[in-house]
């Protein structure tokens, strides 16, 4: 008989788990089946030491399910690590469902090895995130009062952030402010999940009282606040506090500069997008991805510089990155707005997989260059293609109609919008409509939408108003000041209603008219070039 070189079971068993216990931080699946096979080939009772349960939590760790569930049933008596282990990877493997049934088994189990501790609690509350059921989460909160886990710095911050991301933000605060302790996590969760709801106000209140209580916060929470304000529009402040992170000695991530460009090039601020770009590459700290480039390049289109869209599409090339529908449709897009067709439509031919929102980059980009034949051939190809047209479709194809006097063509795609496409026309079909029959003097049908309107936008306003001036139709005007005057907003379309009731000699039209932009505080902001 072949003789063991354990001088005992209880050493077996010792030598045994201290291995597995090596192969869970590197995931190390092959040693681990290794060391399995050598448990069974040496007869080593699996009951000494827990050893079953932690195979259990070796295989679960290195993410190797099936084998993990095998044994699971195999096993009489799992302990908390075996069932923490099986809750963990299948939590973060998506399987919610099936961690939950097993955190139901744990719970029935009610053995002194199998009680749930403060390491369980936290992750069935992110299974409990997965499935966004609040209601689950509020069941695991009701056990961990009864379990006496409610003081657990770890298990609060999880309860932060499950009501937080399952949109109760209530129950988020109340769980924050009850806390005797609180650590950098928990205020950085906080602020996140104020951020995560637009409440921008509640999580600048915060990071201030935080780091005024001593709590010094980390790149987490500096980048938290910074892309909030951001993605808020706010630049103004995002920048601020970009600064006085770098002050800090911090770094911000990828996600906080993408937020940061996204922002600028949303506010108008392409300059500043660009700049920031450009500090990311010269720091060399932070890699750009596509959304970073996807979010940059409408910013030159908006100062209309095709060599900087170029140096950004040859650093894709550069550094390898896959130019999915979302650069293509960007780059599309860029090309559009600085004129150069030609490679626009290169880009579009050679996206392999191209999505609505590349059709209506490239049907948007012959509108806007006048080409409205070729925008109106790729409507129906892409019809053909079995593309289905959505809303943005729709308004691109009627913005061409509208530029190219293709008014019975327009009308239409408008009239037959919810029949052919299943889309209910909304302001914007209905602005580029009003446009597109008072460009071509088509006054009274214009006006015949315009009171169709609920809630008119100022393009709708400001294209008939400007059809009434062109076409002198100021009975028109007249006839719907006083809704005009209610739906307005922007100051230049103030200024055509003045100027239409100047026209006729209606000076105390006019007056009237200065007299409402005061009392709305509306001005008419100067022209300018940026030539």
């Amino acid at each position: 008989m072949k003789k063991s070189f354990f001088s005992s079971s209880i050493s077996a068993a010792r030598y045994c788990s201290l291995l597995l216990h090596r192969c869970m931080k590197p995931k190390a699946l092959k040693p681990c089946k290794q060391i399995h096979g050598l448990m069974l080939t040496h007869h080593i009772d699996t009951n000494v030491l827990s050893l079953s349960s932690k195979l259990i939590g070796a295989y679960a760790c290195c993410e190797d399910l099936t084998s993990a569930r095998l044994l699971f049933r195999q096993t009489p008596n799992p302990n908390v690590f075996a069932f923490n282990w099986m809750i963990l990877t299948l939590t973060f493997s998506g399987f919610h469902e099936e961690a939950i049934g097993y955190f139901s088994l744990f719970r029935k189990s009610r053995t002194n090895s199998a009680c749930p501790n403060e390491y369980t609690f936290p992750v069935i509350l992110k299974a409990s995130v997965g499935l966004l059921d609040v209601e689950l989460g509020k069941q695991v909160h009701g056990l961990i009062h009864k379990t006496g886990f409610e003081e657990d710095l770890s298990v609060c911050n999880a309860l932060i952030d499950m009501y937080g991301k399952c949109q109760d933000i209530h129950h988020a605060r109340e769980v924050f402010d009850k806390m005797s302790e609180r650590d950098v996590a928990s205020w950085t969760t906080m602020i996140c999940r104020y951020a995560d709801t637009g409440n921008i106000e509640e999580s600048v209140v915060l990071f201030e009282t935080m780091m005024s209580q001593g709590v010094k916060p980390n790149d987490f929470t500096w980048n938290a606040i910074i892309a909030a304000h951001a993605r808020n529009g706010d630049c103004s402040n995002a920048f601020e506090l970009f600064s006085r992170m770098s002050k800090e000695g911090l770094v911000p991530d990828l996600a906080t500069c993408n937020a940061m460009i996204s922002g600028f090039v949303q506010s108008q601020r392409a300059i500043e997008a660009l700049d920031l770009f450009r500090d990311m590459l010269i720091s060399g700290f932070i890699k750009p991805n596509q959304v970073t480039l996807t979010g940059l390049l409408p910013a030159c289109g908006m100062i209309g510089s095709i060599r900087t869209g170029k140096e950004i599409h040859c650093f894709i090339y550069r550094t390898n990155l896959d130019i999915n529908v979302f650069i293509a449709s960007a780059l599309i897009d860029m090309y559009s707005k600085c004129g150069s067709i030609e490679n626009a439509r290169y880009i579009f031919n050679t996206t392999p997989n191209k999505n609505t929102a590349s059709w209506n980059a490239m049907i948007g980009c012959y509108g806007k260059n006048g080409m409205v034949d070729s925008a109106i051939e790729l409507f129906e190809k892409m019809k053909t293609e079995k593309v289905e047209p959505n809303e943005v479709t729709l308004t691109t194809i009627l913005c061409a109609c509208s530029h190219g006097g293709l008014v019975e063509k327009g009308l239409e795609i408008f009239t037959s919008m919810g029949s052919l496409y299943g889309v209910e026309p909304n302001n914007e079909h209905c602005s580029c409509l009003v446009d597109l029959l008072c460009r071509h003097g088509r006054m009274d049908e214009a006006c015949g939408i315009v009171k169709r309107v609920e809630l008119a936008t100022d393009s709708i306003v400001g294209a008939f108003l400007n059809g009434c001036k062109i076409h002198e139709r100021r009975d028109l005007a007249r006839e719907m000041r006083e809704w005009l005057r209610t739906e307005m907003k922007k100051g230049g379309d103030f200024v055509t209603l003045s100027n239409i009731y100047a026209r006729d000699g209606e000076w105390e039209g006019v007056e009237e008219v200065r007299e409402v932009m005061k009392g709305k505080r509306v001005y008419k902001e100067p022209g300018f070039s940026t030539i």
